[in-house]
């Protein structure tokens, strides 16, 4: 590429992302074009000067709507789907800071992994997913997998329940052909104001299954108990790294005076949760999941309701027999295969002391 050269449209940063196996895409001021490999964000060339405000207003412009362009001008910022002309698709996310406008592409696989290739536990996840009723939860930072991971659920209980499947989305990544159910996507901002809005509007459309995108707020986590109790499988996402925090984070939101009431709601609707981290392997060459896995048994029922989730590690290292496994087993589990490197799984520990004791003896 001649040293100055900025491409004329974004779809041909995007295409390179996708050649190269990335995660992201950056274009942001005064800095140049990047992306992100493997959980490492680099120039995409090393000698590619930044960009200046007006080219990437430039960019914006090759692929803003608009409907987009006028919400970016008013709010300052703008998320939504994108799909290229080639008909891949992209979370995309561009704001306005204080040096120009910088846009961030999220890569999304429009193939739908199976629950299998992704490295879920299939005989112990397929058993949730038969539910008529309950909640599973997908946990995990930023970039951890999350929307692979609940898009190949969803994809499972297309194909394997006769029911309809309804998805509130922040914006809609993954498109989902009704096979043996029928299923309906809505996006926030799109086709709803909220995802509470959505919610409510969702239990009036006869849905056997509600996924919901993120529980962000009081009032969804609320409704989405209230789902989960009135015979519906609801599955969600929240950005919390462990069973334990999970829970504690939706425990947390309520008022205290209702706390008591809503660990009795959640000791009885909570069917699971999976929480997930992508951790670099030790060849450099891609990510590996690393997963822990809580099943709601009576034990940790009874963990919930005493509203003693410090206690779920130990209960989990009890459950191995239907499928439970805490963060940093399956950490150890990646660094024994060779997987992982001793750094990766002492960083993402929960147990620190403990993990070191075990590398060293």
């Amino acid at each position: 590429m001649p040293e100055h050269q900025v491409l004329d449209h974004v779809d041909q940063y995007l295409k390179l992302g996708r050649e190269y196996d990335c995660s992201d895409i950056h274009l942001p001021t005064a800095y140049p074009p990047a992306w992100r490999r493997f959980g490492k964000l680099a120039a995409i060339w090393e000698d590619h000067p930044p960009l200046t405000p007006d080219e990437t207003e430039k960019l914006a412009r090759s692929f803003l709507t608009d409907h987009e362009w006028k919400r970016l001008e008013e709010k300052g910022d703008v998320d939504f789907a994108y799909q290229s002309e080639t008909g891949e698709r992209y979370r995309a996310s561009v704001v306005r800071q204080r040096l120009g406008l910088d846009m961030v592409f999220r890569i999304i696989n429009t193939k739908i992994r199976d629950i299998e290739s992704i490295g879920l536990p299939l005989d112990h996840i397929i058993p949730l997913t038969r539910y008529q009723n309950g909640l599973i939860l997908v946990t995990g930072s930023v970039g951890s997998g999350k929307s692979t991971t609940l898009a190949a659920i969803v994809d499972f209980i297309n194909r394997d329940r006769e029911d309809h499947i309804l998805t509130l989305e922040d914006p809609i990544e993954y498109v989902f052909e009704s096979k043996l159910s029928h299923v309906n996507q809505r996006e926030v901002h799109a086709h709803t104001d909220s995802f509470a809005k959505a919610l409510r509007g969702s239990l009036r459309e006869d849905p056997d299954v509600i996924v919901v995108g993120e529980m962000r707020d009081l009032e969804t986590i609320q409704l989405a108990l209230t789902a989960a109790e009135t015979g519906h499988l609801v599955l969600a996402t929240l950005h919390t790294g462990n069973a334990p925090r999970t829970l504690d984070r939706v425990l947390d939101v309520f008022p205290t005076e209702q706390r008591d009431q809503i660990r009795i709601m959640v000791s009885e609707s909570l069917r699971g949760i999976l929480s997930q981290q992508l951790v670099p392997t030790i060849d450099g060459n891609g990510r590996v999941l690393a997963l822990e896995f809580l099943v709601n048994t009576a034990a940790v029922a009874n963990c919930i309701r005493e509203g003693k989730t410090y206690m779920l590690p130990g209960v989990m290292q009890t459950g191995k027999n239907v499928g439970m496994i805490t963060m940093d087993e399956s950490l150890k589990e990646l660094y024994v295969k060779g997987v992982i490197s001793r750094d990766e799984a002492l960083f993402r520990a929960e147990d620190k002391k403990l993990m070191a004791e075990f590398m060293e003896s």
